[in-house]
């Protein structure tokens, strides 16, 4: 879920009747209750009360957390708030022009965690993920400090962004703890995200059993309400509830890195400290949304490898979670011993330590089944919705799918201007040879056909052998008849508006250079509704930003920083 970020957003306000002030905005402290404080400053007061320089930098043991003392902020600016995402959290209508909402979300009155950085682009992309319903962390605000100043690759002028989510635990978060050796933090972690970030243990998925033919029927949704000490599996990969947990983890990033795929949208920086255990689209750096389709591209101008290249997020997200597999090795290789009073207190004998590691490598190598299944069941389910199918059918993988991607490639054509255009078009604009390689050219750049050794003929040929099998799917499908049904769906998955690269570059420059802040509010407004035709504010613009990406601005690459 992500963050909606607008600079009052009038019509989107009229729409949120009712709601809270932030003060009456209901608040828990589960995180700092149950888990354990930095010893050094266990109250907010002694961290308060402490020399700033004793706050600095430091080794922390026996602690998932230190309270820190925010800066205070001179003359803060609030720049843009979330109607949408304030709608979400229950605030009322009008709360954002009040000063201790302003004061909150600047860091001058403690509530929330903040973000502290420079204008961000990912300010924006917050909303257009959790527009076209992809998992990830919410933007409430974005806030200029204009007394603050941040490095980056220059000195840029400091924000704050207050973001929201239903839990901020990383990957990363066990990473410290294993290689400590820390047990009891890895435990009580584990305990706390089951039982206060995921709804309980009886929530998590009951164990599948996969066979030579594949995986189960209900690999998509598998039966819950398994009870906290129950052991189930076979002989040698039995699963207890950290195993349980350690799958609903594997299983929420799965669906999320395969809505990024079906999407074309590239992290940039997928570290097990950018990985959710919640499986949310996490810390929005070097991000990028796919111009041209290129499984090798990669946003992030330091990533010389292509780690976190576009074709590499699925493997990549599983290496991370092979990290979690290992943090949580000793609680799922115990299986029916993780309660026993002397393996937790001591741990593992020198008799059991062989059963334990195999039975831990066998959970974790089952599993690796289970993500490479709910990944792909996922993403068969977005591209077929977004080729305007109804059903799926076995050969859709490579007769439709995998011979788009290569044609988008090898031609060089946009990857989510190619299934919005495709949207518009009905079967009489593709019912005959002719006619479809006349459809042919509406996906070209300006410029013409791109691609090596391809002249405009061999692009509409090959464009047009595949609407061919995409006009038969239709048919089959939806039939001959109207058209405007299945245009409607396809437009309903398909964006118009996606807050490119190019474009975020423009909105940072004339925010910034030139105090523009009336863009900052029209382009959040189209990031939150992206599948419209039109959004009444400037059409020039808006046909700009929806139209061809400029060839020198595409596919452009920034640093971890940006």
């Amino acid at each position: 879920m992500a963050s909606q970020l607008s600079n009052g957003l009038q019509a989107e306000n009229a729409e949120r009747p009712g709601g809270v002030s932030i003060d009456d905005l209901p608040k828990t402290n589960n995180f700092t209750t149950k888990l354990p404080p930095d010893p050094a400053f266990e109250t907010p007061e002694s961290s308060h009360n402490a020399p700033r320089e004793a706050l600095g930098p430091r080794i922390v043991k026996d602690a998932l957390y230190t309270y820190v003392r925010p800066e205070p902020q001179h003359k803060p600016e609030l720049l843009g708030v979330s109607s949408r995402a304030m709608k979400d959290i229950g605030l009322r209508k009008g709360e954002e022009q009040t000063q201790g909402f302003k004061d909150m979300v600047a860091g001058n009155k403690i509530f929330w965690s903040k973000e502290n950085g420079g204008i961000y682009p990912w300010a924006q992309c917050y909303g257009a993920i959790n527009a076209l319903g992809i998992p990830t962390t919410r933007a409430l605000a974005l806030t200029l400090l204009p007394n603050v100043s941040v490095r980056r690759e220059k000195i840029e002028p400091g924000a704050i962004v207050a973001r929201f989510a239903e839990s901020w635990l990383r990957i990363g978060t066990f990473d410290i703890l294993r290689a400590r050796g820390d047990r009891n933090l890895t435990r009580k972690l584990a305990t706390y995200i089951a039982e206060d970030v995921f709804p309980g243990w009886e929530s998590l998925p009951a164990a599948l059993k996969f066979s030579e033919d594949g995986p189960p029927a209900s690999i998509d949704d598998p039966p819950r309400g398994i009870p906290e000490k129950a052991i189930q599996g076979e002989e040698g990969a039995e699963q207890n509830r950290f195993a349980r947990l350690y799958r609903e983890i594997v299983r929420r990033n799965a669906k999320t890195v395969a809505a990024w795929q079906a999407y074309g949208f590239m992290n940039g920086v997928l570290n097990t400290d950018n990985t959710s255990i919640f499986g949310l689209s996490l810390d929005y750096g070097p991000f990028a949304f796919m111009d041209n389709f290129d499984p090798n591209y990669t946003p992030n101008h330091d990533d010389q490898l292509l780690r976190y290249s576009y074709k590499n997020q699925p493997s990549v997200i599983w290496w991370n979670l092979v990290r979690l597999g290992e943090s949580f090795g000793e609680l799922i290789g115990s299986g029916d011993k993780v309660d026993d009073d002397i393996f937790v207190a001591k741990g593992i004998t020198e008799e059991f330590a062989p059963i334990l590691i195999k039975r831990a490598e066998t959970v974790i190598d089952n599993t690796s089944n289970e993500y490479r299944a709910v990944f792909l069941n996922e993403y068969k389910r977005l591209m077929t919705a977004r080729l305007g199918l109804k059903t799926q059918k076995d050969s859709d993988f490579e007769k439709l799918f995998s011979d788009l991607l290569d044609t988008l490639e090898a031609l060089e054509l946009d990857f989510n201007h190619f299934f919005r255009k495709l949207s518009g078009f009905g079967l009489s604009d593709v019912e005959s040879d002719e006619k479809r390689k006349e459809v042919a050219s509406k996906f070209f750049h300006d410029e013409g056909v791109g691609g090596v050794g391809n002249s405009e003929e061999s692009a509409r040929e090959r464009l047009a052998k595949w609407l061919s099998a995409w006009k038969d799917r239709i048919i089959e499908d939806w039939g001959g008849g109207s058209d405007a049904e299945r245009q409607t769906a396809m437009k309903a998955v398909n964006p118009k508006f996606l807050p490119r690269s190019w474009i975020l570059d423009e909105v940072i420059q004339r925010v910034e250079r030139q105090g523009d802040r009336d863009m900052l509010d029209r382009v959040m407004h189209m990031a939150l509704h992206p599948f419209q035709e039109e959004w009444g504010r400037n059409k020039e613009e808006e046909e700009r930003f929806c139209g061809d990406v400029p060839q020198f601005k595409r596919m452009t690459m920034c640093s971890c920083s940006s």
